[in-house]
């Protein structure tokens, strides 16, 4: 990791596929995880706290995701330099200033914690936050490392050693789960998240320490270097400020859902879980795998409207497909899947209420492709005000939407704020109106696809049979009609690399 090495890279497209099977795997087991958690335990207040706790878990989790896609121009440049070593563990010490506070805190300051995040309506919610989060902190903090030396990883054009990692890490902890959830209870939870982390972490880290020792690297070439120390939890500060804001829109509006009764909170987290997996499996892979090609090259705004509405027809492309299924068969789909609890009207609310988070599922498709490129242009002195003004925009949007159409209002208010930081990330980049037109046109025309391929078998068949005729229609008009736009998408994520 000293000198450059060679490069067979092939291409984002094949990149981004084998960054999306792995997050497939990931988001596998948690649905799995999910599945487990309504079969085992419902819905209930124990659920609501679990979830809630569950919630902070994720906030660390995206901020490790930030932190990667962060650092990799960096990373990238340094490996061109040779400095690839020597810059990881500079921002790993980095990591290490971070990772104490939040572990002392989930330890020290847990009930508390819980408390606040479940509304302080249920004793047995915050409580169960509580024990959950002394787990989860821990784990997620494992991802702020796991990220890190995926993140080297990448700079070698190696994927499929953090690839692995991640997708072996969730199966074995989906594994644990499944095997002490019937005598621990809903703790054991809490442990196989655990053990996803640590085991997400270890294989990528023993990835690059074999490459060094392939390489021959000497062991000078480890001592930290590249910025202070201040300056790198800076960039990381600012790196993971909005995705952490955008996780924290969601956290915001648990005590809102949790208002509206026992068991909306898991109604909500559910929905949303199911939106964001959608758009981690599909846009998040490319907006990650092509950040290190377009840092080693210019950025022009022209170049980042074109990139973004490629990236964006790809992934649009996937979420049509999941979005009309849900909308026919989601409720069926849903009871079948969670069990008695979610039966009858719970399992519609919940079909509808991801169906109502689709403009949201564009929005953040949109943000996924969008914010590695204000790394890679280097355009972030603003993100961090940005982040503060879209969390408090949500607290009065949430607490509208609440009062007016309950859940569904919830939906709708992250769905505006979300598009706000989409629109200021445009504005930085300079490619507000270009980007707006391209993907504004993608979602039209898939919208316009999703319509035709999924109504009429609803009008004329059950729920099931319904959403996999459609599906099929879904398939067969987007072969017969072969936007040209998607075409071209495809043919620049594949020459990209």
């Amino acid at each position: 990791m000293g000198k450059r090495t060679d490069r067979t890279g092939s291409g984002s497209l094949g990149s981004g596929a084998l960054t999306a099977l792995s997050l497939l795997v990931v988001s596998g087991a948690a649905a799995a995880i999910g599945v487990v958690i309504a079969r085992e335990f419902g819905r209930s207040a124990e659920t609501d706290g679990l979830l809630a706790a569950y919630g902070v878990y994720i906030v660390i989790v995206v901020a490790a995701q930030a932190i990667r896609v962060t650092v990799l121009p960096q990373l990238a440049r340094a490996e061109a330099e040779g400095r690839l070593a020597g810059v990881l563990c500079g921002y790993a010490g980095a990591i290490v200033v971070v990772a104490i506070p939040l572990v002392l805190a989930a330890e020290l300051a847990a009930h508390p914690l819980g408390k606040l995040l479940t509304g302080n309506e249920s004793t047995i919610a915050g409580e169960t936050a509580a024990d959950v989060l002394r787990w989860v902190v821990p784990a997620g903090v494992a991802y702020l490392f796991a990220g890190l030396a995926a993140s080297g990883l990448a700079a070698l054009d190696d994927y499929a050693t953090a690839a692995i990692g991640y997708a072996a890490g969730s199966a074995a902890g989906l594994v644990l789960i499944l095997v002490r959830v019937g005598s621990d209870g809903i703790l054991a939870v809490a442990w196989g998240l655990t053990l996803t982390g640590a085991i997400a972490l270890a294989i990528p880290a023993a990835g690059l320490a074999i490459r060094a020792l392939r390489t021959g690297m000497p062991s000078s070439a480890v001592r930290p270097s590249g910025p202070p120390l201040h300056a790198r939890l800076r960039m990381f500060g600012v790196g993971a400020a909005l995705p952490i804001a955008l996780q924290l829109l969601y956290v915001v509006s648990l005590p809102f859902a949790a208002r509206l009764g026992t068991g909306a909170a898991t109604t909500f987290v559910y929905a949303y879980l199911a939106a964001t997996s959608l758009v981690t499996v599909t846009a998040w892979p490319l907006g990650l795998v092509t950040a290190v090609p377009l840092a080693r090259s210019e950025l022009t705004a022209a170049e980042t409207v074109r990139h973004v509405v490629s990236a964006s027809w790809v992934a649009l492309i996937f979420v049509g497909a999941a979005a009309g299924s849900l909308a026919v068969a989601g409720g069926d789909a849903v009871a079948a899947i969670l069990g008695r609890s979610y039966e009858g009207g719970v399992g519609s609310e919940l079909g509808r209420l991801i169906v109502v988070l689709s403009p949201w599922m564009i929005a953040a498709t949109g943000i996924s492709i969008t914010f590695p490129l204000a790394f890679v242009a280097e355009r972030t002195r603003r993100l961090p005000w940005i982040a503060a003004a879209v969390i408090g925009l949500q607290v009065p949007l949430a607490w509208v939407g609440t009062r007016l159409l309950d859940l569904d209002g919830l939906a709708i208010a992250l769905t505006c704020s979300t598009l706000v930081v989409l629109v200021a990330l445009l504005v930085e980049l300079d490619a507000l109106a270009g980007t707006s037109r391209g993907l504004g046109a993608a979602a039209f025309i898939v919208g316009g696809l999703t319509v035709t391929a999924f109504v009429p078998p609803a009008l004329l068949l059950g729920a099931f049979a319904a959403g996999l005729t459609g599906l099929v229609l879904y398939v067969v008009l987007l072969a017969a009609i072969r936007p040209r736009a998607l075409t071209l998408s495809v043919r620049y994520l594949r020459a990209l690399g």
